[in-house]
């Protein structure tokens, strides 16, 4: 398993881009993804852009590694980091599903 750091384009240069990561200007590889154009979102492991995601994501994706980073600390309340998850019904896997029926968002 691979854990991406989301992080803006600020600017690119044909397979690689210049990236914001909290703050610290980063060179990315972006090879493996289509268009990054500069205000872009990626996921980035060991200096390879993995996936464009939109900024809504990327604050998704920052909010859970808040919450490992306050979970390592010893902190337990760290319900408010998933916020997209909270009083949500668990749902199945579209592959996991009975053949023939959609879940809806009630369960």
């Amino acid at each position: 398993m691979c854990l991406a750091l989301p992080m803006q384009v600020l600017e690119t240069d044909g397979a690689w881009a210049w990236c914001s990561d909290r703050g610290e200007r980063v060179h990315v590889d972006v090879r493996l993804v289509e268009a990054a154009p500069a205000g872009s979102w990626l996921l980035v492991f060991h200096g390879t852009a993995r996936e464009v995601v939109d900024a809504a994501r990327a604050a998704e994706v920052t909010s859970a590694l808040a919450a490992v980073e306050a979970a390592m600390r010893g902190e337990t309340d760290i319900g408010h980091h998933f916020a997209d998850l909270v009083d949500r019904e668990p749902q199945l896997p579209e592959f996991l599903r009975p053949a023939g029926k959609k879940e809806t968002s009630n369960g």
